[in-house]
């Protein structure tokens, strides 16, 4: 990411954000490594499902931080 002149109104919450976004990556990846070596569909489904909402957490992270620059 580049670097901007001005900081935001709330850089607290753009670091939240920016933690948020890194962390939710990180955890989606992880867990889509692990989906081949599931061993039910029971077990796939969590995953995914997991994966679903991190990835939609991931999202409003990212819009949020859009709209505070």
């Amino acid at each position: 990411m580049s670097e901007r002149f001005l900081p935001t109104e709330d850089p607290v919450m753009e670091a939240v954000l920016q933690w948020t976004v890194e962390r939710d990556a990180k955890d989606v990846r992880r867990l889509l490594e692990w989906l081949p070596e599931a061993r039910s569909s029971r077990e796939r489904q969590a995953l995914m499902d997991r994966v679903r909402s991190l990835l939609s957490e991931l999202e409003e992270a990212m819009n949020k931080l859009d709209a505070m620059h």
